[in-house]
């Protein structure tokens, strides 16, 4: 339990007095820190919120919050979420998973969370192989990688994981990393008050089986050349002097130098367009560990949300028809009997 003289704008409340147990160096920790800190202002009460996992180094995440938790199992956490969602549209639910969970086993569960816009948070911690089981090779390890279970390098294409939730037609997707507090917090922070289902990516290091992964990317001195930052309403710029920029060509986003294109032909950031394309093609930007990959929130839509949705289905029908009758029901439509 939460040492009960704290208040929720500290830490402390928001952790609990479990052992945190992720190997030394783990991206993990710098996540957690930041959602207890993220916890410490906003304006929701612990008993209404609720983190669910499922399997993997991730999903010890609900046992270090001090906030109701559910430890599911393998890749269902989605699923599970869902119908808490439904049951209880007044918590505030975040699903945390891995790259293998969610893309893997729980792809199914994920994808289907993200087209019915149900009211979830979900965090997919991205460190491109499995963690708990000992370094094999996930969804969304690069060809050619080396594991336990590829020894001859995998001959997978990987996913593109944004491009994933892009393509279920997630109204809320984002991307950020375990080396940025407060881009974390800010993120997550956009998650929390979206309304329907939101999708975060958190490049995230496992020092162990795959240290290094986002080296390129996201040290301190790659992230001027290769984090493009998003900024709704901004023009798409990166670079130590901001000389490059992003152009959409053919429904295509490719990095440009603005001398060679003018100022003019910079694409602006529009979080906002409801066709799920341009957030598809900026996720698209990320294809190696080299590019240059853009962070930030790359769509955020307003549609209708699944379980108010069901719930104003239920709410007519009962004004129209009066309680239903489960036995009526049961003894309705194609029924027969067996001798």
């Amino acid at each position: 339990m939460t040492d009960v003289t704290l208040d929720p704008t500290q830490r402390g409340y928001w952790t609990s007095d479990q052992e945190v147990r992720w190997c030394p160096g783990c991206g993990d920790y710098g996540i957690l820190a930041a959602m207890q800190f993220l916890h410490t202002d906003l304006d929701v009460k612990r008993e209404e919120t609720v983190f669910v996992s499922g399997i993997g180094c991730a999903a010890r995440f609900p046992y270090y919050m001090s906030t109701y938790g559910l430890h599911s199992i393998h890749g269902v956490e989605p699923c599970w979420s869902a119908g808490l969602a439904m049951a209880r549209p007044d918590l505030h639910i975040w699903v945390v998973g891995g790259d293998g969970d969610m893309l893997s086993i729980g792809g199914n569960h994920l994808i289907h969370a993200l087209r019915r816009n149900v009211n979830l948070k979900i965090l997919m911690f991205n460190n491109q192989i499995y963690g708990l089981t000992k370094g094999q090779y996930s969804p969304t390890s690069e060809v050619g990688k080396v594991t336990k279970s590829t020894p001859m390098g995998s001959v997978d294409a990987p996913f593109n994981t944004l491009s994933v939730a892009a393509g279920a037609g997630a109204t809320f997707i984002a991307r950020t990393h375990d080396l940025d507090r407060n881009h974390m917090m800010d993120v997550f922070r956009r998650a929390h008050v979206h309304k329907g289902a939101a999708f975060v990516e958190i490049y995230q290091n496992c020092n162990v089986f795959n240290d290094g992964a986002f080296d390129g990317i996201i040290k301190r001195d790659a992230r001027a050349e290769k984090m493009i930052n998003l900024v709704h309403g901004e023009q798409i710029r990166f670079g130590a002097d901001n000389q490059r920029g992003i152009v959409f060509e053919h429904g295509v986003a490719r990095a440009v130098e603005v001398a060679d294109v003018g100022e003019a032909a910079i694409a602006v950031h529009d979080a906002h367009n409801p066709n799920p394309s341009v957030a598809f093609a900026l996720a698209q930007l990320s294809n190696d560990r080299v590019s240059p990959t853009a962070f930030g929130v790359f769509r955020e839509v307003q549609t209708q949300e699944y379980a108010e949705a069901v719930t104003n289905q239920l709410l007519a029908a009962n004004e129209k028809k009066g309680p239903g009758d489960l036995a009526e029901l049961l003894r309705s439509g194609a029924t027969w009997e067996v001798a």
